[in-house]
């Protein structure tokens, strides 16, 4: 499907948008061996390098100099901390590889029967939104609403401020609010035909054993409709990105072309003159009323002064989740409106159902069709009833129109791959984009705590802005266990311009170090219920959690500091072919180019700064045990501009690494003058390519007009006369309006600083004896 988009395409852009497979390809047996030998010659390699070089320049070779032995430490160590990463890397698409050979996808009667035997199928979808654009929200709402479940109650929970004064900010909040009821009404006309289809045929159904041709036909003719209504629909969205052509193609046409395969059978039945049992003819009907019967509406927890207000997007989950499964009233008082527990019979005026599974989905996410059932279906099979999450790893969004964008979408692709190969180790990692919770293993981990007369429950941790890698160590702790679903059923937009992949990147770097004490603790824990811990386990989620620091720390290293070509060895090379070969291999299975390995190279060189301030952040934290707001991704059509010192500091890094490229060219010092040319052409590539020559200008510009920039104060000392002025208007003001007893009784008494009494008051109170 064509895309009219008024924007640009830059040159290096993707040309398709159509997306992978939903089902990964099985990988030969070609491929998983030579995943273990990649992983047997990173560490021989490693293991070679500090045997035949850094041995032999300490026992053979002059170490009388101090500042050889410590330049020897200090790059063991470096190499040390990278080749752990690459080896990682390397297990955990390994463990990849075996899930993907071994994975058997379940048919679809089996699900549909599952989902029409028994009860408590219901699943609340959560979409927390601050400020998001209404087609961004609409295409997310849109993809849970068309969901195949029995029992679905959609919940856009808006997180703008309710009372703006900007005429735009009221203009989109009231689009905002708004968008579920549209999407409720849209939806009713095929609800209300698929109602009355299914009390029909289930009266029919009922007076007789056999299906007849005209049942089967009714049925035949409610798949065509609302076949016809989905491609309708797709016809008629507005065509402005590849995320459109996404929700058309593959949420809308995929579904619809779901559904006409399905009328193909039944239409091969009529015409064969034969029928499906009518057991199974009443659950291919209520698949029908499944998809077009959801619940969708809207709720805001800054309208209720008895609610957190925490600026992220763990406390607005919290919020909502903590009112599930009671009722409520809406009492007014001094502060604002307020929830308070409602009578179990009788009216209300909240009623919130408590549900067995909660799906947890950002605004800026798609789910393809049958995600609900597939996942739900996995917790409900017997001995899984210990797993508390389960997600599909997001994927990006094909036909990315900037260079970026694309491949910010390599790097995603790349870690859903290393997500899937993680569950293989039981290293399972909340992601947070999308997951479906079991909301048994939510009340296991929920603190409580009471704020301002009120309690406040805490489900998911906003300690650190990577909420979802924290509530993972405590649900372990607990005794839950997390999983990826092996298939790409999920996607969810990348940054398209560098401003923006500032706030996204800057925000992954930040929380991991601070959750490392958490999980050591999860560790005793396990060990205390004699819990059998691996070795692989315990590295892959510390590398997960930490691995950004300590290289962004190494390569700042080897930036930076002029080593001893001594100390460079063929070996160290051996040891991260590996690494890059198999990653130019995966971003071949997914799409990409295995050039690609390059471009993500300089990629994350223009990144360094913003990693190196998401770590610092993160210490920061941890010495002043103080939260940080929830940064979120801007999703605009127009550029983000950048902070100027991230658009700096990759210049910095190509004029280094130009200098140290001219020294050890007239040093002969080959290993190192290759290594900084390589570093100073892709890190200017991809200032070229990412950042772009006139972004960087005005980004820097402004970054220095905004730190020169004193804006003017005005005088704190007035005139007497004016303070008089000011006073006496102030009080006839406060005589005009009538008494606030309301607040008055609420708040107490609100006079909490220094003593407002003035003194010479006091004195005509005091008389001299």
């Amino acid at each position: 499907m064509a895309v009219t988009s008024g924007h640009r395409r830059q040159w290096g852009a993707e040309k398709t948008t159509a997306p992978m497979s939903i089902k990964h390809p099985v990988p030969s047996l070609r491929k998983i061996v030579a995943g273990r030998l990649a992983i047997i010659v990173t560490i021989v390699a490693w293991f070679m390098y500090v045997v035949t070089t850094i041995m032999r320049e300490f026992v053979e070779g002059d170490t009388e100099s101090l500042r050889f032995v410590l330049e020897a430490v200090s790059y063991v160590f470096v190499v040390t901390a990278l080749t752990f990463s690459a080896s990682m890397y390397l297990l955990a698409r390994q463990g990849a590889l075996y899930r993907f050979r071994d994975h058997m996808r379940t048919p679809r009667g089996p699900l549909d029967q599952h989902f029409d035997q028994g009860t408590g199928h219901e699943i609340t979808v959560l979409i927390p939104s601050y400020k998001e654009e209404l087609d961004v929200v609409a295409k997310t709402v849109w993809s849970a609403a068309l969901q195949e479940f029995p029992s679905k109650r959609v919940v856009l929970l808006i997180d703008d401020p309710p009372n703006p004064t900007d005429p735009a900010d009221i203009e989109q909040l009231a689009a905002t609010r708004s968008l579920p009821v549209a999407i409720a009404e849209e939806m009713a006309a095929p609800r209300k035909r698929f109602e009355e289809s299914s009390d029909l045929i289930l009266n029919e159904l009922a007076s007789s054993q056999h299906v007849s041709r005209e049942v089967l036909a009714h049925v035949s003719e409610d798949y065509g409709y609302a076949a016809e209504w989905l491609e309708r629909k797709a016809e008629n969205h507005p065509m402005v990105d590849h995320t459109d052509a996404f929700f058309a193609d593959r949420v809308l046409l995929g579904l619809a072309g779901d559904l006409r395969l399905t009328k193909i059978a039944l239409d091969g039945a009529l015409a064969q003159d034969t029928a499906p049992p009518p057991e199974r003819l009443r659950q291919l009907h209520n698949r029908l009323l499944w998809i077009f019967s959801a619940e969708v509406m809207a709720f805001e927890r800054k309208q209720f002064h008895s609610l957190s207000h925490e600026a992220n997007k763990a406390m607005n989950l919290n919020a909502y989740i903590g009112l599930m499964g009671k009722r409520w009233n809406v009492e007014p008082s001094a502060a604002g409106n307020i929830l308070v527990p409602a009578a179990p019979e009788g009216d209300c005026d909240l009623d919130v159902p408590w549900t067995t599974y909660i799906l947890t989905l950002d605004a800026d996410s798609m789910l393809l069709r049958d995600y609900c059932v597939r996942l739900v279906h996995v917790l409900e099979e017997p001995g899984n009833e210990r797993i508390a999450v389960i997600q599909t790893p997001y994927s990006s969004y094909r036909g990315a129109p900037s260079r970026i964008e694309r491949m910010a979408g390599a790097t995603t692709d790349i870690q859903h791959i290393l997500h899937q190969g993680m569950t293989y180790y039981n290293a399972t990692f909340w992601v947070g984009a999308n997951a479906v919770i079991r909301r048994a293993a939510l009340e296991d981990i929920v603190e409580r705590q009471t704020v301002g007369g009120f309690e406040i429950l805490t489900y998911v941790q906003d300690r650190t802005v990577i909420e979802d890698t924290e509530s993972s160590i405590d649900l372990g702790t607990h005794g839950w266990t997390l999983e990826n679903y092996p298939e790409r059923l999920s996607y969810s937009a990348t940054p398209p311009d560098f401003g923006s992949l500032i706030v996204q990147r800057r925000r992954w770097a930040n929380g991991g170090l601070l959750i490392m004490p958490k999980f050591a603790r999860q560790l005793r824990e396990r060990r205390y219920r004699r819990e059998r811990v691996l070795l692989r386990e315990v590295w892959l989620r510390v590398n997960y959690m930490a691995s950004i620091s300590w290289a962004s720390a190494g390569l700042v290293f080897l930036l930076a500091f002029p080593y001893d070509s001594r100390l460079l060895s063929p070996w160290v090379i051996l040891a991260a072919a590996p690494y890059f070969l198999c990653m130019a291999s995966d971003l071949r299975d997914s799409g990409h180019r295995p050039s690609d390995i390059f471009r993500i190279y300089g990629f994350n060189l223009v990144l360094l700064a913003v990693n190196i301030a998401g770590v610092v952040k993160s210490i920061q934290q941890a010495l002043t045990n103080t939260k940080i707001p929830f940064a979120r991704t801007p999703k605009v059509q127009n550029r983000t501009a950048a902070p100027g010192i991230y658009v700096f500091v990759p210049l910095v890094i190509v004029g280094f690494s130009i200098v140290t490229f001219m020294r050890d060219y007239q040093a002969e010092n080959w290993g190192n003058a290759i290594f900084a040319a390589t570093n100073a052409t892709l890190c200017l590539y991809a200032i070229l390519a990412y950042i772009g020559v006139r972004a960087a200008i005005t980004d820097m510009v402004l970054g220095v007009v905004n730190w020169l920039y004193v804006p003017e104060k005005q005088s704190r000392r007035k005139s007497r006369k004016a303070r008089r002025e000011a006073l006496a208007q102030r009080r006839a003001e406060d005589a005009a309006r009538p008494v606030a007893w309301e607040a008055i009784l609420y708040h107490g008494d609100r006079r909490l600083g220094r003593d407002t009494v003035r003194k010479n008051d006091l004195r005509r109170r005091i008389k001299p004896r």
